[in-house]
């Protein structure tokens, strides 16, 4: 008797623990109306397509084998992402493999969501990993709001250099931590029409602390990864590129909704060495003013 109680409690207690986690997550509010605006889905070259909102960028890869589908936006996204794939003329629950190139809520929020409806496997890189299992909690910086989106336990971990293959595509993982622990970058090559391009989906490297590097124990190597990240990135060969945020590729100014089909509006490799060099100014000076604020403190 004694023994049925015991695992009656902690039944009850299973229960409860999954109940307060399931109300834990709260994603923030919405700092940027172009994070939830619409916006018409377009074919950006070959096989590869924009699905994703007015600034929040998703991407679907058509194969013979299903698709795979890169970031999904704040978990108010999702509707909008299964309206753009079938707009598209394509299957929502086709959708095979879901990527994330960080795992932070703007690019995670409906995630868990659209691998429920599809029952696609969730690849996400190692370092990224326990965060996306956490809903990200467990992110650095931005753990210090909970749980912000629902977590997902990645079906693969990825590193750099993994290759993610459906049918007769290809993915090249590229690994640029320091946004996040696992943030990466995709390299794919599309054919279309006799032509092939070697398409580059960015994670750029934006700084999201104020805190002195040095101060983030949960992430000790966060200087030295940025640094090596900001360095490979301007080494990386590619026809065409795109981004996390359409913002980070002036994806407004390329393209329109109903503007005919050019890839060749995305070929613009002095627009991301100059964002480059932004975002490496932007890490000198951060390690600067952390010497700075350190000399200042040690007086």
């Amino acid at each position: 008797m004694k023994q049925q109680r015991h695992y009656f409690l902690l039944f009850i207690f299973v229960i409860f623990s999954l109940v307060s986690t399931a109300q834990e997550v709260k994603e923030p509010p919405v700092r940027d109306s172009s994070w939830i605006k619409n916006y018409e889905p377009f074919r950006i070259a070959g096989n590869l397509y924009y699905v994703g909102t007015y600034d929040l960028s998703s991407y679907l890869i058509t194969t013979n084998a299903g698709n795979i589908l890169i970031n999904t936006g704040l978990a108010s996204s999702a509707v909008q992402i299964k309206n753009n794939i079938e707009q598209l003329g394509f299957k929502f629950n086709d959708t095979k493999i879901i990527l994330t190139t960080q795992a932070h809520y703007d690019h995670m929020g409906a995630m868990a969501a659209i691998q429920k409806q599809t029952g696609a496997k969730f690849y996400v890189s190692k370092g990224d990993a326990v965060t996306a299992a956490s809903g990200g909690a467990a992110d650095y910086e931005m753990g210090k709001y909970g749980a912000t989106y629902q977590p997902l336990k990645a079906a693969k971990k990825l590193k750099d250099g993994s290759i993610v293959k459906l049918g007769t595509t290809a993915l090249k993982v590229l690994s640029h931590p320091g946004h996040t622990m696992g943030s990466c970058s995709y390299l794919l090559t599309v054919n279309d029409s006799g032509k092939s391009y070697k398409v580059l989906i960015a994670n750029m490297p934006s700084i999201i602390t104020d805190r002195r590097f040095e101060e983030i124990t949960a992430y000790p190597a966060i200087s030295k990864d940025y640094a090596k990240t900001l360095q490979v990135m301007k080494n990386i060969d590619f026809d065409l590129w795109v981004a996390s945020h359409a913002s980070q590729f002036e994806l407004h100014k390329k393209h329109q909704p109903g503007d005919p089909y050019n890839p060749g509006i995305f070929n613009d490799k002095k627009a991301y060495i100059e964002y480059l060099n932004e975002f490496q100014k932007a890490y000198d000076d951060k390690i600067k003013k952390d010497v700075a604020e350190r000399d200042e403190k040690a007086k």
